[in-house]
């Protein structure tokens, strides 16, 4: 129940901050080829958790290790996608999943709610605005973010994320303007 919440939360939040004016984002064509590439990818480790899965789905995450200290943004790429690369302050589509790296737990994912999430970088957690950018259509990214540029000891209420708690996102880009 509070996953959905959090998710409806966020969900509400970026539909609100982006505003009915927004430009819709429809990828061409092109760009929809490789953002559907079903190929396994290789396994990545990064801050206690291991991402594996295939490309263009939800990722399977194992948390190996709860608790890890981050002091800084970690950005991996466990895809590089194609074509122009997003530029600051973009609006994206995306879909994500997130994990409180205090807890090991999920606090949220567009996966299931079955579609990605258009949002201005502009109008996100700080690790997202510096995460994000150069990144390109059909990449996967793991940001892991420190507290400090996520909800830092203020967190959304009732969205399971502890205040203090560094985060770990894993983005798939589907488009952008």
């Amino acid at each position: 129940m509070i996953k959905k919440l959090a998710v409806i939360i966020l969900s509400t939040t970026i539909v609100v901050a982006c505003g009915a004016n927004e430009a819709e984002i429809n990828p061409a064509p092109s760009e929809t080829s490789a953002t559907q590439d079903q190929s396994p990818l290789d396994p990545i480790s990064i801050s206690g958790v291991e991402i594996s899965g295939n490309s263009g789905s939800a990722p399977v995450i194992k948390v190996l290790e709860v608790g890890s200290v981050v002091d800084q943004l970690q950005i991996a790429d466990q895809k590089v996608g194609v074509g122009t690369a997003v530029p600051a302050g973009a609006t994206v589509l995306a879909h994500y999943v997130g994990y409180g790296l205090t807890t090991g737990l999920m606090f949220q994912s567009s996966w299931d709610l079955g579609s990605p999430i258009q949002f201005g970088l502009d109008q996100v957690i700080a690790g997202w605005g510096e995460g994000i950018p150069g990144m390109k259509i059909g990449g996967r990214r793991i940001l892991v973010i420190p507290a400090e540029l996520a909800y830092g000891q203020n967190p959304p209420p009732d969205s399971g994320i502890q205040p203090g708690e560094a985060l770990l996102f894993v983005i798939d880009l589907v488009d952008f303007i």
